[in-house]
């Protein structure tokens, strides 16, 4: 006969089991404390339901692929110091008298984290809306000679996608080389099909660290290729948030117009970016046996002459990358690096706004200080826990002195930050735990007046269409609105 006894006993026992198997998922793998803590609470009290989100979120990259990717990187980045001295050789870089100690301090800080090599004489045009950036993507594609080479989180299988794909082809079929590297989760509904044609073509297409023709791939939420790269013939590059389909370009029903940032690059800067993609496309190659690129030849053309007079308008600037196969964590070095040096203003555009207590801390002790300290979000959740997380640190922000937006227009995807009259940042980054420690993302950090003053120029455009929230905002959410921002703020850290 069962008793309440026994049934008793056989909870307890499971609730035991459960804990120690919750402790032994967690601390077999090296984690941040905030991490572990939070993973902790899921596995212990969701029994089931934390080990199954634990298989699609928690689990990190095997050792085997950070060693490979990191052997990958140490390869390319041998050949890339050469190319470096080349042009260190042949090609003034910014000089000294013509940087202040700031861009110096900044400088030094991505060059010692991520050897991002500080270049000049690039030449920079700043996008903010979807459709005239893609237009001049297809355009520069359909000009191509040599190379494309073609990097996003999302290539989507819509309209934009078979547009984009279209001018791939006819470029592969004129006998330029194309590659392209997407990331399998976050290009969902896209499969090695897709691409079937281009490859009959010539072209080349694979997901990154994934098998795009297997039957089924071993689930994971993160651990995501989130970079937006192009390369055209190594003297031409776009960096920034767009990624390709119909939403970027405002024809999604439940997010309206898509705001973000881009930039096309000309000049030295390309060779970095052209690194970059190398490496990411070698680590994959591993799995995919696709043929293997290397880092010379026509894969390089960038200026070598002296810049003895440059023009104001040419855009000194780092390509920086970060992601979980690295602990030096740039890109929010960078972002730290960038906030805690301003003297006057920083201005922040991010889809989700979810620092760690570094960045969280510097933004408050900035605004505290004087700083004219804003940031700008969007209106609506494209993720429901990211979103109400979001707001739980708006809140914070505003109760310390820091100033947040929401923006009415649209959807606001931009990765923007601009402070002074040189320093900017724009690239796939937000700011948030996943693009610091579990996402692979780049950006480019430039050190220019103009280019600064576009960006803030643009920053304060949006304001027109923006909301700024306060304590009364706030106070008017339901109890339920708010313990659910407390709740995602306590799961933060695996968001």
């Amino acid at each position: 006969m069962i008793t309440w006894d026994t049934i008793r006993y056989v909870i307890e026992t499971i609730w035991l089991i459960n804990l120690a198997l919750a402790f032994w998922t967690v601390f077999r793998e090296r984690r941040d404390i905030a991490s572990t803590w939070a993973w902790l609470l899921v596995l212990s009290f969701l029994p089931v339901v934390g080990f199954v989100a634990y298989l699609f979120v928690g689990r990190k990259l095997s050792h085997d692929q950070i060693f490979t990717i990191q052997d990958e990187q140490r390869r390319i980045l041998e050949q890339y110091k050469q190319q470096q001295q080349r042009l260190l050789e042949a090609q003034k870089l910014l000089p000294k008298e013509e940087q202040s100690r700031r861009d110096q301090m900044m400088a030094n800080l991505l060059l010692n984290t991520d050897n991002a090599l500080l270049t000049f004489g690039n030449q920079v045009h700043l996008f903010t809306d979807g459709h005239a950036k893609f237009d001049q993507l297809i355009k520069d594609i359909d000009q191509a000679k040599r190379h494309i080479h073609v990097e996003y989180y999302t290539f989507a299988a819509d309209q934009l996608g078979h547009r984009v794909l279209a001018a791939l082809e006819r470029a592969a079929e004129r006998g330029v080389e194309v590659r392209v590297l997407y990331d399998l989760s976050g290009s969902r509904g896209t499969t090695y099909r897709f691409f079937s044609h281009l490859e009959e073509l010539g072209g080349q297409a694979q997901a990154f660290i994934s098998s795009a023709k297997a039957r089924f791939n071993t689930p994971r939420l993160n651990y995501h290729l989130h970079r937006k790269l192009v390369i055209i013939d190594g003297d031409l590059g776009y960096i920034g948030g767009f990624n390709i389909g119909d939403q970027y370009l405002g024809e999604s029903p439940k997010f309206g117009y898509w705001r973000d940032s881009h930039l096309r690059v000309e000049g030295t800067a390309v060779l970095m970016m052209q690194a970059r993609f190398i490496m990411d496309w070698n680590t994959t190659c591993r799995r995919t046996k696709k043929e293997r690129m290397d880092l010379a030849g026509d894969y390089v053309n960038v200026r070598t002459t002296r810049l003895k007079n440059p023009d104001r308008s040419m855009v000194p600037m780092q390509i920086v990358s970060s992601g979980p196969d690295n602990d030096n964590r740039a890109i929010r070095r960078g972002y730290q690096g960038i906030i805690s040096s301003a003297r006057h203003y920083v201005y922040i555009q991010t889809p989700y706004l979810i620092p760690d207590d570094a960045i969280l801390e510097s933004l408050v002790v900035a605004a505290k200080s004087g700083i004219d300290v804003r940031i700008m979000i969007p209106p609506m959740p494209d993720h429901p826990f990211v979103y109400r997380a979001t707001e739980y640190f708006a809140h914070y922000l505003v109760s310390n002195g820091v100033k947040v937006y929401k923006y009415d227009k649209g959807f606001l995807h931009a990765k923007t930050m601009v402070s002074g009259g040189h320093l900017a940042s724009v690239g796939s980054a937000n700011l948030d735990y996943r693009s610091f420690r579990l996402n692979f993302e780049v950006n480019a950090f430039t050190y220019n007046e103009q280019l600064a003053g576009e960006l803030k120029a643009a920053f304060e455009n949006d304001l027109k269409d923006c909301t700024q929230l306060n304590e009364e905002y706030f106070d008017q959410q339901s109890a339920w609105r708010k313990f659910k921002q407390d709740f995602c703020r306590l799961l933060a850290p695996i968001l």
